[in-house]
């Protein structure tokens, strides 16, 4: 066997490397699709079934706003099926937002943490469907407005912050009712913490969010709706309709449910995954019909060989066996070349693509295993075919 394989070096090194970069480049577009479908799914902690949002602008009249906006807000509370409703400048995976450094002493130079910035008001937690896991809520006495003109100089001062922040502020716990600061004149105390609640923007400490007392009055704002289970479709009717009796002096845009804002956001992510996975089904495709060709053009070589081993006893087993080794051979060693391509491959992507972590090394030996059993199954039909030639072809041509 070993000597049929010097006799065919060319034919057998080129599908040897054929199988090393088909695992090397499979495995990490798997590992990076693994990596993308986690992040899919990574939970926005509000109520996402059941919360849809769309934007709002006065095109006539745009006096007296805050008036507007609490009638809205209270018009849509009174709706059947809504469970709350909230006005906001963003909300998560919206795609915006603002960002803010804690600090924990008034004289660091540098924040302890960055947080995504929620002007929110006391009915966020039920609009939202948050879960608060310690301290309380905003009351109203201590909801405020505030203006697009002065979001970077107003400072609340109670905040809620998420467990990851709190975390991440004070490591060793007991976050709340201690003071952060969001500058050395702007203290705030933190009276609550939620279990989770995503940022409007993915990257970078995706869970690092505080909310703040702070009613966002403006021309251009958000309205945030949660209904109760199985009512989402009744109330996205009914909503535009009841704004519209107030004035029709408005535009309502970007209507939708949350599922929809949630497609938007990882649009990229979802294209990639299909992406990598439309071409890693292409190698591997590929890579069985090398194997196939292969097997085939060698199972043609050796017709009156094959027919001579018959005719002294061999089995078709024995036909099989021989060239399923012969094969095992070539892919175990394209196989171990892969797996270290594929390392150095994930190695160089770390630098490169951001939020990818370090692949491990049972993870691509058991690609290489898959990969070893999709060449195994490839030179099956063309190891039956050489085990179908009968004896009597080794007489041919005496």
């Amino acid at each position: 066997m070993l000597r049929a394989l010097r006799r065919n070096q060319l034919g057998a090194t080129l599908i040897a490397l054929q199988i090393a970069l088909t695992l090397a480049i499979v495995s990490n577009s798997l590992f990076i699709i693994t990596q993308y479908v986690q992040h899919m799914r990574t939970p926005t902690g509000i109520d996402e079934a059941n919360i849809f949002t769309f934007s709002n602008a006065w095109v006539a009249d745009q006096t007296d706003l805050a008036a507007r906006i609490e009638a809205d807000l209270a018009a849509m509370r009174a709706l059947p099926g809504v469970i709350d409703v909230e006005a906001t400048d963003t909300f998560p995976l919206s795609g915006y937002g603002w960002g803010w450094g804690l600090r924990v002493r008034p004289e660091q130079q540098y924040p302890t943490a960055g947080a995504n910035r929620y002007y929110v008001d006391d009915h966020a937690l039920s609009a939202y469907g948050l879960q608060l896991i310690a301290g309380r809520w905003f009351t109203p006495q201590e909801v405020r407005p505030t203006t697009l003109n002065d979001s970077y100089a107003s400072f609340p001062e109670v905040i809620v912050v998420t467990r990851e922040l709190a975390k991440q502020i004070f490591p060793a716990g007991g976050a709340l009712g201690q003071i952060v600061y969001f500058n050395p004149q702007n203290p705030a105390r933190i009276v609550g913490i939620v279990e989770r609640a995503q940022t409007p923007y993915m990257g970078y400490h995706e869970d690092n969010s505080s909310f703040e007392p702070l009613q966002f009055v403006d021309n251009q704002l958000y309205y945030i709706v949660r209904t109760r289970a199985g009512q989402l479709a009744q109330v996205m009717r009914s909503a535009p309709q009841r704004l519209y009796e107030l004035t029709r002096q408005r535009v309502i845009q970007d209507f939708r449910p949350f599922s929809a804002t949630r497609r938007q956001a990882y649009l990229e992510e979802q294209v990639n995954t299909v992406l990598l996975a439309v071409v890693s089904a292409l190698l591997l495709a590929v890579t069985a019909f090398g194997v196939i060709g292969l097997t085939l053009y060698w199972v043609a070589q050796r017709r009156r060989q094959v027919g001579v081993r018959r005719a002294l006893g061999a089995r078709r087993i024995d036909i099989l066996l021989y060239f399923h080794t012969e094969n095992l051979l070539i892919a175990g060693s394209g196989c171990i070349l892969g797996i270290v391509l594929g390392l150095a491959g994930n190695a160089w992507l770390l630098f490169r693509v951001d939020g990818l972590t370090r692949m491990s090394p049972g993870y691509i030996c058991i690609g290489a295993l898959l990969v070893l059993g999709l060449c195994q199954l490839a030179v099956l039909w063309p190891a039956l075919r050489a085990a179908s030639i009968p004896p009597a072809i080794a007489t041919r041509g005496l």
